[in-house]
Formats: structure tokens, C-alpha cells, sequence
């Protein structure tokens, strides 16, 4: 399951995912703690090409939560949403 799948399962707002989870629409964005950055997993050419088209400008910290399969190893990952999704 990714964190965008959670999300709207657990009705959090913020996280829209217009696409489905299919790395199109980049209204899933997320800032990651970057404590927790080393822990993802690699970012993927669509999505690094989709995130720097996205309602809030990219930072360095910048995902897409649909791209990110939650793991044991993710526990306690911190995220912040971005000030919006859609332009």
C-alpha cells in the first residue's frame, strides 16, 4: 500500500491523487522529513520529472506519496503537506 492509498483510506485531506496513484497529476505531493529521506526509496525518473510540476514549487525534500510503498522500515516516517495540490 503507498502512503497516498493510507491516506485516503484514513479520510486525511490534503493528499488528492487525482491520477490513482498512477505518477500523473503530482496532487499527491509531500515534503519528507529529511531525517527520513535516506529511507525511501529511490525516486524514479516519471516521478522526478512529474514533481517539478507541481501546485507548490518542489524543495529538495519533495515526493509523491503514491510513489512511496509504506514498509516496516518506514515507521514513523514524518511528512508535511504542501500548501496546495491543485493550481
Amino acid at each position: 500500500q503507498t502512503i497516498m492509498q493510507a491516506a485516503h483510506e484514513g479520510a486525511v485531506s490534503g493528499i488528492i491523487g487525482e491520477c490513482g496513484g498512477a505518477a500523473m497529476c503530482g496532487t499527491c505531493h509531500v515534503f519528507v522529513n529529511t531525517v527520513n529521506l535516506d529511507d525511501l526509496p529511490v525516486m524514479n525518473q516519471n516521478e522526478n520529472e512529474l514533481s517539478d510540476c507541481t501546485a507548490t514549487p518542489r524543495q529538495p525534500n519533495s515526493r509523491l506519496s503514491c510513489q512511496i510503498r509504506m514498509t516496516e522500515k518506514l515507521t514513523g516516517l514524518k511528512l508535511t503537506l504542501p500548501e496546495q495540490q491543485l493550481f
